[in-house]
């Protein structure tokens, strides 16, 4: 059954879409996708995180949609998307999924920069090996990710580094408990945990209300993907130009994740760290994060030829 968007008010509320339309991925499941701004504009590509839905790209979309084409797509099992097909919850499928959107929801021929936050920024090193990625996009932009020992580098839990850390962090956010209402003592935790201590209520508000309407199965699932996670490998495989955002205060992806991605990224176009921001940056400085895209739409936004360096399909089989 398909769900309903969280519902959102206020300053975080989502924009009217031009138009909507469902991708169908290689193993048919089927993703909701929204397009938003005026058609002849340079192209954007959005794909948010674990627990969310394209409504936590609203503030970065109230930047862009004047004056880009924007598109964003609900991961499977996520927001509007309903559970995946025969390709369930793998790195492989977050690939399959973004290629597809790219090839249904963009013009023929028309390139990209494409942006991914947390989970998203992993679709994107999950995808590093396809040639769909390597000729739809212009620029990549990798927002609060990491790309392997995800559980344990967090700091969730207030304990020292090691593994009595890590296995409580991978308890906690493997759980498949009910996150319920959205409550005072909720948001708290949410905030603690995805926020650094400026966030406005508001803005805690609209992220808990995108993270609760999560079911709680797909968060499990996606948890479990992301504790076993490992692909650092694929970062060399990054070879059109690629940006890197982090908060200083992030706890699910703290910057050592950045820092790494920076090392190991062929053309790495910039590191930008935001001072004292969590893990949900398009949400906490959308002015950052749009700068930042906008940056990359006008030094690389242009139409180029494919990277000959694009990994092929079967290459990635080995890998």
């Amino acid at each position: 059954m398909r769900r309903s968007a969280a519902l959102v008010t206020g300053p975080y509320a989502p924009p009217v879409p031009a138009r909507e339309l469902t991708v169908v991925s290689a193993d048919g499941s089927r993703l909701h996708a929204e397009v938003h701004g005026p058609e002849d504009a340079p192209a954007v590509v959005l794909a948010h995180g674990w627990t969310c839905s394209t409504a936590f790209w609203a503030p970065v979309l109230h930047h862009l949609t004047a004056d880009h084409r924007v598109v964003v797509y609900d991961q499977r099992g996520h927001g509007r998307s309903p559970a995946p097909g025969p390709g369930g919850y793998s790195h492989r499928a977050l690939a399959d999924d973004l290629v597809a959107v790219l090839d249904q929801a963009l013009p023929p021929g028309r390139r990209a920069v494409v942006v991914g936050h947390s989970l998203g920024g992993m679709t994107l090193m999950a995808a590093a090996g396809r040639p769909q990625l390597h000729e739809r996009a212009a620029a990549l932009l990798l927002c609060s990710t990491g790309a392997a020992r995800l559980v344990e580098r967090a700091r969730v839990v207030p304990l020292r580094a090691g593994r009595l850390r890590t296995r409580v962090q991978r308890a906690v956010l493997g759980s498949r408990a009910p996150l319920g209402p959205v409550t005072p003592l909720g948001k708290r935790v949410l905030r603690y945990v995805t926020m650094g201590r400026g966030a406005e209520p508001a803005m805690v508000e609209a992220c808990a209300r995108i993270v609760h309407a999560c079911p709680r199965t797909v968060r499990a699932e996606w948890a479990h993907v992301l504790a076993e996670l490992d692909l650092d490998a694929r970062i060399g495989g990054l070879t059109m130009p690629t940006a890197v955002i982090v908060g200083t205060a992030d706890r699910l992806t703290p910057p050592e994740h950045a820092h790494a991605l920076v090392a190991g990224l062929p053309r790495c176009v910039g590191l930008t760290e935001l001072p004292g921001l969590g893990h949900m940056t398009p949400v906490e400085d959308p002015a950052a994060v749009s700068g930042v895209i906008r940056g990359l739409v006008a030094a690389h936004g242009q139409p180029v030829e494919p990277a000959a360096e694009a990994v092929t399909d079967a290459e990635e089989q080995t890998t």
